[in-house]
């Protein structure tokens, strides 16, 4: 073996090839490693079943192959037990409703409806931040007044907080469905929070600072602007999130979430917004929700591939651009996980 010009022994290539590399070993990493790869493969494992499913529906949408098929489609749709189902196309709410599945509630006014989403009160989804970034700022410029149309048992109420200070006078209203309702109170008056949170009638939301729908247009028989109609006064800031819009036209499905199978509304977004110009609202900003769809069993014409939200704000009510810091603030509470 030669030297090295140090004067250390020199080492050949083939002696460094057979030599073992060892690394550094985290016991850690190592778990974390192991949880990441079982977590990547569920997802693909269920990203690939997602497929298949996809494959097969389009099958059975062939011309031929729907007629056999639409009926079993149905009857899937009818025991469907976990998670968002539709099935039919229809010109009105009416016509949607007379053709709710026999033996399956026809609203959400139940015991089940009533203790779904509980784990939302304790986390901000990512799908919350635009209608959460324009509340804080509305509460910013001196909005007091918050009415939560379809807010559940007050579920932004509790999981906003979590994130935003409120002001000491804050007064937030919640209408839903009287079971549901019910629950609200009861949950308000055990966390103390009675004095803030109320559940009232939706004739409450005349004059409120801001009109917040999350999620919630979909099931109403009127349109939000027909709503607005029949108010008093008009709410000065709407902030619609979580909506299921049609580039073109309205039209209504049904959806079956297990507990109740309900007539659902896919607004047409021109005559939606259209209507909210119309009664004096501008639009101040729009986002698109693309996790979420609305997949229509042989109704593709109705079908659509995302959801989207709203700010708007009545003419002549005050407003200002909401600051960068703001922005700032918010979206590194979402990147670093703030949520409890």
């Amino acid at each position: 073996m030669a030297a090295s010009p140090t004067g250390a022994p020199r080492q050949d290539s083939a002696t460094i090839a057979a030599r073992p590399v060892v690394l550094p070993v985290c016991e850690n990493c190592l778990d974390l490693s192991r949880s990441a790869f079982i977590a990547y493969r569920r997802e693909d494992v269920g990203a690939q079943r997602k497929r298949i499913r996809r494959i097969l529906d389009e099958i059975c949408e062939l011309p031929v192959i729907s007629l056999f098929a639409r009926p079993l489609a149905r009857r899937r749709f009818r025991a469907h037990r976990r998670g968002n189902a539709y099935f039919g196309a229809y010109a009105s709410f009416a016509e949607a409703k007379r053709d709710v599945p026999q033996g399956k509630p026809a609203d959400y006014n139940t015991e089940a409806a009533a203790d779904l989403y509980t784990h939302r009160q304790q986390c901000v989804e990512a799908s919350d931040y635009p209608a959460l970034f324009w509340l804080k700022h509305f509460l910013d410029k001196g909005a007091r007044r918050i009415f939560d149309m379809g807010g559940h048992v007050g579920l932004s109420y509790y999981a906003f907080a979590h994130l935003i200070d409120y002001p000491g006078d804050l007064h937030w209203q919640v209408h839903d469905l009287p079971r549901v309702m019910e629950k609200g109170r009861q949950l308000a008056d055990e966390r103390g929070v009675a004095s803030t949170l109320e559940f009232v009638d939706r004739e409450q939301a005349s004059g409120c600072d801001v009109f917040m729908a999350k999620g919630v247009l979909q099931y109403l028989e009127c349109d939000l602007a027909g709503f607005l109609r029949t108010l008093a006064v008009l709410p000065r800031q709407l902030l619609i999130n979580l909506t299921p819009m049609h580039p073109q036209q309205t039209c209504f499905t049904l959806q079956n979430i297990g507990v109740a199978v309900c007539p659902y509304r896919i607004s047409g977004e021109p005559q939606f917004i259209a209507d909210l110009q119309a009664l004096g609202y501008r639009l101040v900003e729009r986002w698109e929700h693309h996790d979420r769809a609305v997949r229509i069993p042989f109704e593709p014409q109705a079908s659509i591939d995302r959801y989207l939200g709203y700010c708007f704000v009545l003419d002549g009510a005050q407003t200002a651009d909401a600051s960068t810091e703001t922005r700032v603030n918010l979206m590194q509470s979402a990147a670093c996980g703030a949520n409890p």
